[in-house]
């Protein structure tokens, strides 16, 4: 009897703890379902929104670090202009690198990822995979674990997630799905919001290039635009350094004649020869030139400025007219960067632009020039006629007395014959022209 009723408390006890397990097991589904639709909610909350591309990706990243508890999470999105993936969010400060580090389309596990579409999830060592491309800049080397997911949108990868984990990681197939899930549905959101980004960068540049194409029309003075020019051009392609140089007189020179940088250093730099660097190189091919580092090159006559003012990649346009190259546009960046060939095209335009600007203020300059001129010969042919009147002179000899009397005088020509012409018209009042 003892021992049934022993069997009885024993049966008491399993049951009760397996109804125990199984109330915590639904609890913990529950918390877990409760979770998700909080998930959903804000994930909701930022597809309705009109936030920008920078806050989409830091609400992201908030959220997905939330679901998986990861160390460090990366979100990379295509930059059209580079066709390249670029980092744009980071779950731990990489503020330098923001916009900066690229991956070419099959670079690094996201390049992979992003290439074919497809996600990668590594529970450790992911370092030691053939894809793996490490940066000096990042510590992703530390991670053990990691999940990538594709970012696509209409059919095409846009981007990158990278969850990453210090410790070994068993990414779940529960957490996969959420993932995938929070991906697919921000990944619209991401996209309008960075083509949103693109247009007003785009609206920004267009409205530089109109006060460019202004300046052409302007009756300010040469140095005036050219000095907006530089300043527009930097705004337009975000450099350090925007600086107009024009062939000198002797054809053999560039002279700095405008820049918004304010180092004395880089203002009063010298001259530099045109057949012996790179700049020379773009005047006599008339095509541009890209230097990636003008530090480590070797031609670039200014290393050491360069290493001093943090200038690191130079793009270098011809100033064009009429088959010419009368100058050119150099720009900086503080950081090593490719140019893209719509950056290219930008500059190239600038520079056609500020070459008529040039062309346009010679030919105004002449036309004044030989206005002048004329009004001189007409002044001293008056002058010389009045000698010759008065002083019953030669035409030779009346022109040699004034061409003397400028000498002596260290007056111009002009200035002594208006002075002859004056006192003529108080020859009435006695004046004596002796």
């Amino acid at each position: 009897m003892s021992s049934f009723n022993e069997d009885i408390i024993g049966w008491g006890f399993f049951i009760a703890k397996e109804n125990m397990m199984a109330e915590k097991k639904i609890r913990k589904l529950h918390i877990s379902q409760v979770m998700e639709n909080k998930l959903l909610r804000k994930i909701v909350e930022i597809t309705n929104s009109e936030l920008g591309l920078e806050k989409v990706l830091k609400e992201t990243v908030n959220i997905i670090t939330e679901v998986t508890k990861a160390d460090s999470v990366f979100i990379y999105l295509l930059d059209n202009t580079k066709k390249q993936l670029s980092l744009m969010a980071s779950k731990t400060p990489h503020q330098k690198e923001i916009g900066q580090l690229n991956l070419k389309a099959g670079e690094g596990i996201a390049g992979w990822v992003f290439s074919n579409s497809s996600l990668v999830a590594i529970a450790e060592n992911a370092y030691k995979d053939e894809r793996f491309k490490s940066f000096d800049v990042l510590p992703e080397d530390k991670y053990e674990a990691l999940l990538s997911v594709p970012i696509i949108n209409k059919g095409k990868a846009v981007g990158v997630v990278n969850i990453q984990n210090k410790r070994k990681h068993d990414y779940s197939e529960k957490t996969i799905d959420l993932i995938s899930l929070i991906v697919k549905q921000i990944e619209g959101v991401l996209e309008n919001a960075r083509l949103y980004e693109e247009a007003k960068k785009k609206a920004v540049q267009f409205d530089n290039l109109m006060k460019v194409s202004n300046s052409i029309t302007s009756k300010n003075y040469l140095e005036e635009i050219l000095s907006l020019i530089v300043v527009v051009t930097a705004e337009i392609l975000s450099s350090k350094i925007c600086s107009i140089m024009l062939v000198d007189k002797t054809g053999k020179e560039l002279e700095i004649k405008a820049t918004q940088s304010l180092s004395e250093h880089y203002r009063t730099k010298p001259n530099l020869k045109i057949g012996s660097c790179i700049s020379g190189d773009v005047i006599r091919s008339k095509k541009p030139i890209a230097i990636f580092d003008v530090r480590e090159e070797k031609r670039y006559s200014f290393r050491g400025l360069a290493i001093k003012e943090k200038l690191t990649s130079m793009l270098c346009v011809p100033m064009v007219v009429k088959e010419q190259a009368i100058g050119l546009i150099n720009v900086y960046t503080e950081k090593k960067h490719e140019f893209t060939k719509e950056e290219i095209d930008v500059l190239q335009m600038v520079a056609n632009q500020a070459a008529v600007v040039v062309e346009n203020t010679k030919l105004v300059e002449e036309s004044i020039k030989a206005k002048e001129a004329l009004e001189t010969r007409k002044i001293i042919e008056k002058a010389k006629g009045l000698l010759m009147q008065i002083r019953s002179l030669n035409e030779d000899d009346a022109y040699k007395m004034i061409l003397k009397k400028s000498m002596d005088s260290r007056k111009s020509m002009k200035e002594v014959s208006e002075s002859i012409l004056l006192m003529s018209e108080f020859k009435s009042e006695g004046v004596n022209l002796q």
